[in-house]
């Protein structure tokens, strides 16, 4: 499957440079263009793939997206040496040349349908709503997410990359660099989740948000 996957991405590019294709030049049609290099990963779908650990980001908001590509161009996440994951979508984020081709991608990956998050993690959602509280003040009841205060959402994210991301944020993994004032925050929520447990209790209560 991640074979056929990355296969397919590679047969696009090369098929629209053997045709002599012009690569657009704006919007969404540059945006699907250029985002043959992130289907190596997450997917023609951008539904993800769990092998390569490289999470769902099929209809995030464009916000969102355009925001954590350009934090790891700038070197603000994906700069730690034990963030494997982000040591590896640094050098990816750089490929896109500008500003605008960010953006164009972002608007891309929003119009992708997202799949329902499958289940990995065994958490007691009961006691993660308790937990969840905490969250809500910035992501929302409904785990929608929130702009204004750059949250995004969560009811869409797999657990398992929640639980890692949450994991990463309460060893300094994410959050690392001193220029990032929101990281920083979330550093500090993190650090006040007890354990492995309750990390998967959060996640498996946000499994149970309704879908956007």
């Amino acid at each position: 499957m991640v074979l056929a996957r990355r296969t397919i991405a590679s047969l696009a590019l090369f098929a629209g440079v053997a045709a002599g294709c012009s690569a657009p030049t704006e919007g969404v049609a540059r945006g699907e263009f250029l985002y043959q290099n992130c289907a190596q990963c997450h997917g023609v779908d951008g539904r993800g793939d769990t092998l390569v650990d490289a999470p769902q980001i099929a209809g995030l908001p464009a916000w969102y997206v355009t925001e954590q590509v350009q934090r790891f161009r700038g070197g603000l996440r994906g700069a730690h040496h034990y963030d494997v994951e982000g040591l590896k979508m640094r050098p990816m984020a750089r490929t896109i040349k500008s500003a605008a081709d960010v953006a164009f991608v972002a608007e891309y990956v929003a119009t992708l349908p997202p799949a329902d998050p499958a289940t990995t993690v065994k958490g007691d959602s009961a006691k993660g709503q308790t937990a969840y509280a905490t969250c809500a003040a910035c992501h929302g009841a409904d785990g929608g997410g929130n702009e204004v205060m750059k949250a995004p959402p969560l009811r869409q994210l797999e657990d398992w990359y929640i639980v890692s991301q949450l994991n990463k944020f309460k060893t300094g993994v994410r959050g690392y660099s001193p220029d990032d004032a929101l990281g920083a925050q979330m550093r500090g929520i993190a650090g006040g989740l007890a354990d492995e447990v309750v990390l998967n209790d959060l996640a498996a209560y946000i499994q149970t948000l309704p879908s956007p």
